[in-house]
């Protein structure tokens, strides 16, 4: 049995490192050492602190050697990575060359280092490294391309950014226009289960059309639907709808829209002037610009994604409830979705390969 006096200042200091310091293995000296100078037997101090007797000695003389400092030190160190010394060839590999897998990642390693590791060890380089499994995302059409992005950014300075601005100051009004065509379908989503579960698939291919128009400060939605399609008719539709919900308003009206047929077409176009309705139409390639895509979006997640409908009118009357009073149920939602902060091309890592 190893005897140890122990003053009033070092229990005090063990009580306190046992909960706080930052590493586990020293909590774990400084609690057996609390316990030792509690009076308790080491059969017992083993037990409630998981270790065997000789790892007991072990902190016990380490404690007679230096006092509490000693019981800070962690004398083992881990091996020496490898990989580290190649740290930098390999981030700048992986940047030109992302890999899809644990399994690519380890491949190329061994190809670029002659190093091979364990798919864990991979993984925990990779983390190292500042790497993270990312959903890749997408660009519109041709949206990457320079000249694109110029002209998206010289729209934003120009086209939306002065009009938003009297949107906020309350003397224009100002809507982001689209179509959402809605496919009788299944929409697969993740859930939490405790099995794996399937969503019978509908036949057929029917569509609910919804034609919108969002208003860009209060978040209201104004809208024309059918079974059948969208055309410039359609779009004329919600231009009287916008014209009457804001009849004795005297503010200038402005649609934000893109370069679909059925909307740029002059019909259209003098239709919009007979209201005094200002359609400003938005680069092509651009949805990134259209507020309302991302409601779109929002209505899939809430009333399509991993559910099921028995028949296309259950479909219909869910999306249909969704639309009509979103901003009672789903306020606090919209207002941090529908924020003017549109996503730019201008700065993002485009994949060359």
């Amino acid at each position: 049995m190893i005897v140890i006096e122990f003053n009033k200042a070092d229990i005090e200091a063990l009580d306190y490192e046992r909960f706080h310091h930052p590493h586990p293995k020293v909590q774990k000296k400084m609690e057996a050492l609390y316990l030792k100078a509690k009076g308790l037997k080491h059969a017992e101090i083993c037990r409630l602190c998981g270790i065997s007797k000789t790892t007991l000695v072990t902190y016990l003389q380490q404690y007679q050697a230096g006092g509490i400092e000693r019981l800070k030190q962690v004398g083992y160190k881990g091996k020496v990575n490898e990989l580290a010394a190649y740290s930098d060839l390999l981030k700048a590999y992986f940047k030109e060359h992302p890999p899809v897998t644990i399994a690519e990642a380890q491949h190329a390693i061994e190809q670029q280092t002659g190093i091979k590791r364990s798919p864990t060890q991979v993984r925990e380089f990779l983390l190292r490294l500042g790497m993270k499994c990312r959903k890749v995302g997408y660009v519109p059409g041709k949206a990457a391309d320079p000249d694109k992005i110029e002209e998206q950014e010289q729209f934003k300075e120009h086209e939306r950014e002065p009009r938003l601005e009297e949107a906020r100051t309350g003397i224009r009004k100002v809507y982001f226009m689209d179509a959402a065509h809605f496919v009788f379908r299944v929409y697969l989503g993740c859930i939490w289960c405790f099995e794996r579960i399937f969503i019978p698939s509908p036949a057929g291919r029917k569509r609910f059309n919804v034609l919108g128009a969002l208003d860009a400060v209060t978040h209201e939605l104004i809208t024309v639907t059918n079974d059948s399609s969208i055309n410039s008719l359609s779009v004329c539709k919600l231009l009287d709808k916008i014209a009457a919900a804001n009849q004795g308003l005297d503010l200038a009206i402005t649609v934000f829209l893109d370069h679909a047929r059925y909307q740029h077409c002059l019909f259209v176009q003098e239709y919009a002037a007979m209201y005094g309705i200002e359609l400003v139409f938005l680069p092509s390639y651009s949805p990134n610009l259209n507020l309302i895509e991302r409601y779109w979006k929002f209505v899939k997640k809430q009333c399509l994604y991993s559910k099921y409908y028995v028949d296309f009118d259950q479909f219909r009357q869910a999306i249909q409830l969704c639309l009509d009073n979103p901003r009672d149920k789903f306020k606090e939602q919209l207002t941090s979705l529908l924020t003017w902060n549109f996503q730019s091309f201008e700065k993002v890592k485009i994949s060359t390969i």
